[in-house]
C-alpha cells in the first residue's frame, strides 16, 4: 500500500524513532500513515510491540481494517473492546499478539489491574499509536495513560515507548488570543512528549488537490412568527416558579444557562433536605427540555417527551409529595391544550429549512450519502421520527438510522455497541444513506461516498466544527449549517470559523519555534504537570479521608430515608459501588425483569432495576458478579448525611470517605458465617 508524497513527508521523523503529532486534514490518510510507521516499526525494532489506542469504540473496528491491511499478515494483530464479553487476560493477549488496537478506557484499567493475566506495564510497548490526540487533556483517559510515560520518563526510566499522535484539529483550548492558543498546543506537545507536530509543507498543495475542503453554506431561518405551545410551557413554568416563591431566579426559559441553574437549584435544595424544592427543581428542568426540543423539532415531540417523563413518575412513585401532587395536577390540566397547541401550531423553520436541503441533495442521481449531527440522543430521535413522518420526503430515496453514544441514560434512549457497529456497516454499503447522530460520529468515521454533511442547530467548539466537515468526504460535497438567525448557534459557529485560523497561526507559531527553546518549555511544561497532578491526587486523597465511611449515612435521595452507612459500600473492579450489608435488602425492591445491556461483560451481568421500597426512586440496578448478587448504586440517587451536613456527590469518586475494594472470598465467607449464626 503506497503513501502519497505529503504521507512521507510527515511521518519522516516517527520511521527515525522521534515523538511526533501528524496534523493532517480529516480524510487525508492519517490512519494509514500510522499503520505504515507501525509496519515499519515491527520489522526494524527487535521484540516490537504496538497498541493503538481510540477513544470510540467503533473506531476499533474500523482501525483493524486500516492496520490489517497494511500489515498483511506478517504479524499477530487483534482487536479488544468493552464489549467483548468473556476474553483471554488484557496482559495475556498483549504477550500473545505484536499489535494491538483497542480503546483507551482498556489500557488504562489494564495498567491499574492487580490481577496477573489482566494487568500490563506501559513499558511493555514500544510504540504507542493515540488515535484524535487532541483529547489528551486534563482529566481524559489518554492523559492518565500518558501521566504514567511522563513519570517514567523523569525518573529516567528506560526504554520509554515511541508516541505518534494522529489528529485533524489541535484546538484552541478555549483561548480566543493566540497567545493563549500557543500555550494550548504547547501544552499538548508537553502530554505527548512530541518532539514536533508535523504537517505538510513541500506537499501542501498536493494535498488540497487530494483532499478538497467540502463548499460551505448558512442555511439561515427567521424564528416562529407565533409560537402558543412554547408560550404556554412558558406560563407553566411561570407558575412553578411563583409555587416555589423564589422571583431572583432567572426566568430565561429554554436555554441551556436556565438548565444549569435548575441543576444547581436541585442539588441545593436536595443539601438543605428540602424535597419539595428538590421536586420543583426536577420538573422545571423536564418543562425547560421540552422547550429546548420544541426549538430543534416539532412541538409533538416536546410533548411526547412531557407525557412520558409523568406517566412514568405516576408508575414508579410509590410515595408522593403534596409537591407532586400539585404538579401533576398541572399537568393534567393542561395536556389536552398542549396537545391541541401541538397538532395545530406552526412549523418550525429550521425543520422547513433542513427539509428543502434533504430533496435538494436526494433528488440527485448520484447517490448521496449524508449525516444530520444535532444536539442530543433524544433530538437524533426525534429527528428521525420527523423524516419518516414527513410527506415531502417520501418522494425521495432516504433511507434513515440514527446514529448515538452507547451506554445507559435514565433520560433518554441508548445504542448498544452492536447497534452502532451495524448501522455503519449499513452505512458504508449503502444500504442506508442518511445517518442522523450526535458527536459520536463526528470522529473518525471513514465513509468515502459521505457527500453531505448538515450540523443542525448546534452549539459546539471548533474541534467539533472542523471534525463535522470532515465526515463528508466525497468529491463536491455540501457541509451545511442550519441554525435561526442571530441564534447564539450561529454566533458560536462564526466564532468557531475565526478560532480555526487561530488553532493553524498557533501550530504554524509552535511548528517555528527554536528547538531548543522549544524542548525547554516542553520539559517546564510537564514537570509543572507532574507537579500539579500529585498535588490534586493529594487533595482528592484527603477529600476521601474526610470521614470514616461509618459515620456517614446514605439517605435515598427523593424521600430522605437513611438506607445505610458508607462502610457498607465496596468498588468492584475500580468503578462499579455496591452494597454489601445483607440488611440492606430491605430498603428497596427489585424489578422481575433484568436492564437490558445488549454487552457481555468479562465478570458480571445486570439484574433487575433496584428502586426505594419506600418511594419508588430508581437507584441502580442488581450486579451479578461472578454469580454472587450485589445491589450496585448510583451516586446520583444517594444523598450523603456527613457529620458537617448533607451532600449530593457528582461521582462515587468525590464522596468525602473511602470507599474500599470488593473482596469476593471475604464476601463469602462473611455471608457464609452470617448464615450460620442464624
Amino acid at each position: 500500500m503506497e503513501l502519497r508524497p505529503y504521507q512521507w513527508e510527515v511521518i519522516m521523523p516517527a520511521l527515525e524513532g522521534k515523538n511526533i503529532i501528524i496534523w493532517l486534514p480529516t480524510g487525508a490518510g492519517k490512519t494509514r500513515a500510522a499503520a505504515y510507521v507501525a509496519k515499519r516499526h515491527l520489522e526494524t525494532v527487535d521484540g516490537a510491540k504496538v497498541v493503538v489506542l481510540v477513544n470510540r469504540v467503533h473506531l476499533v473496528t474500523q482501525h483493524g481494517e486500516e492496520f490489517s491491511r497494511m500489515l498483511d499478515g506478517h504479524w499477530t494483530m487483534t482487536t479488544l473492546s468493552g464489549d467483548m464479553g468473556r476474553r483471554a487476560g488484557f496482559g495475556h493477549v498483549v504477550q500473545s499478539h505484536h499489535l494491538l488496537i483497542c480503546t483507551a478506557e482498556l489500557l488504562q484499567m489494564a495498567l491499574a489491574s492487580p490481577e496477573e493475566e489482566e494487568h500490563v506495564e506501559l513499558t511493555a510497548f514500544s510504540l504507542i499509536v493515540v488515535d484524535e490526540c487532541h483529547h489528551t487533556h486534563k482529566e481524559t483517559v489518554y492523559n492518565v495513560i500518558l501521566r504514567r510515560y511522563l513519570e517514567h520518563k523523569l525518573q529516567r526510566a528506560r526504554p520509554l515507548p515511541q508516541i505518534l499522535g494522529l489528529t485533524a484539529s489541535p484546538g484552541t483550548g478555549g483561548a480566543s488570543k493566540l497567545d493563549g492558543a500557543i500555550d494550548h498546543i504547547l501544552q499538548l506537545c508537553a502530554n505527548l512528549d512530541t518532539w514536533r507536530i508535523m504537517s505538510p509543507e513541500q506537499h501542501c498543495s498536493q494535498l488540497w488537490e487530494h483532499n478538497p475542503k467540502p463548499y460551505k453554506q448558512y442555511d439561515l431561518c427567521q424564528r416562529r412568527s407565533q409560537d402558543p405551545f412554547g408560550d404556554l410551557i412558558k406560563k407553566l413554568m411561570k407558575q412553578i416558579h411563583d409555587r416555589l416563591g423564589m422571583p431572583k431566579l432567572n426566568q430565561d426559559f429554554g436555554t441551556q444557562m436556565y438548565e444549569q441553574q435548575v441543576v444547581e437549584l436541585s442539588k441545593d435544595a436536595a443539601e438543605a433536605g428540602l424535597q419539595e424544592g428538590r421536586v420543583y427543581a426536577l420538573h422545571l428542568r423536564r418543562y425547560n427540555d421540552a422547550l429546548l426540543i420544541h426549538d430543534t423539532v416539532r412541538a409533538l415531540d416536546a410533548l411526547a417527551m412531557l407525557q412520558d417523563f409523568y406517566h412514568r413518575e405516576r408508575a414508579t412513585k410509590t410515595q408522593i409529595l403534596s409537591a407532586e401532587r400539585w404538579l401533576l395536577d398541572l399537568f393534567d390540566g393542561y395536556k389536552t391544550m398542549l396537545a391541541s397547541l401541538a397538532s395545530q401550531g406552526p412549523k418550525n423553520p429550521k425543520l422547513e429549512m433542513l427539509e428543502q436541503i434533504l430533496l435538494e441533495q436526494f433528488s440527485s442521481p448520484d447517490n448521496p450519502r449524508g449525516i444530520i449531527f444535532t444536539q442530543t440522543r433524544q433530538s437524533t430521535r426525534s429527528l428521525l421520527l420527523w423524516l419518516q413522518q414527513q410527506p415531502g420526503l417520501h418522494t425521495v430515496d432516504i433511507r434513515a438510522q440514527m446514529l448515538i453514544g452507547a451506554g445507559n441514560s435514565s433520560q433518554s434512549t441508548h445504542m448498544t455497541q452492536r447497534d452502532q457497529q451495524e448501522v455503519i456497516r449499513k452505512f458504508r454499503t449503502g444500504s442506508l444513506n442518511l445517518l442522523v447522530a450526535t458527536s459520536v460520529a463526528e470522529e473518525g468515521l471513514d465513509i468515502a461516498q459521505c457527500n453531505v454533511v448538515v450540523r443542525y442547530g448546534l452549539l459546539t467548539n471548533e474541534i467539533s466544527m472542523v471534525q463535522a466537515r470532515g465526515r463528508a468526504r466525497a468529491g463536491q460535497s455540501v457541509y451545511s449549517f442550519v441554525a435561526t438567525e442571530g441564534s447564539r448557534e450561529l454566533q458560536r459557529e462564526l466564532t468557531n470559523e475565526e478560532l480555526e485560523t487561530l488553532m493553524e497561526k498557533a501550530v504554524a507559531a509552535v511548528q517555528k519555534m527554536d528547538p531548543a527553546e522549544y524542548q525547554a518549555k516542553i520539559r517546564d511544561l510537564q514537570q509543572e504537570a507532574l507537579v500539579k497532578w500529585a498535588a490534586r491526587a493529594a487533595r482528592r486523597e484527603s477529600q476521601r479521608q474526610q470521614f470514616a465511611p461509618e459515620h456517614v449515612q446514605l439517605l435515598c435521595i427523593n424521600c430522605m430515608v437513611a438506607v445505610g452507612h458508607g462502610s457498607d459500600m465496596r468498588k468492584v473492579e475500580g468503578t462499579h459501588h455496591v452494597n454489601v450489608n445483607p440488611d440492606f435488602s430491605i430498603y428497596y425492591t427489585i424489578s422481575q425483569e433484568p436492564v437490558v445491556i445488549d454487552r457481555v461483560f468479562k465478570d458480571w451481568r445486570p439484574g433487575g432495576t433496584i428502586s426505594c421500597r419506600n418511594c419508588g426512586e430508581v437507584w441502580g440496578l442488581q450486579m451479578i458478579y461472578k454469580s454472587v448478587n450485589l445491589p450496585a448504586l448510583k451516586i446520583r440517587s444517594i444523598l450523603l448525611q456527613t457529620p458537617n451536613g448533607r451532600i449530593q456527590a457528582k461521582k462515587w469518586s468525590r464522596v468525602p470517605f473511602p470507599v474500599a475494594d470488593f473482596n469476593l472470598v471475604e464476601h463469602c465467607t462473611q455471608n457464609l458465617s452470617d448464615l450460620s449464626l442464624h
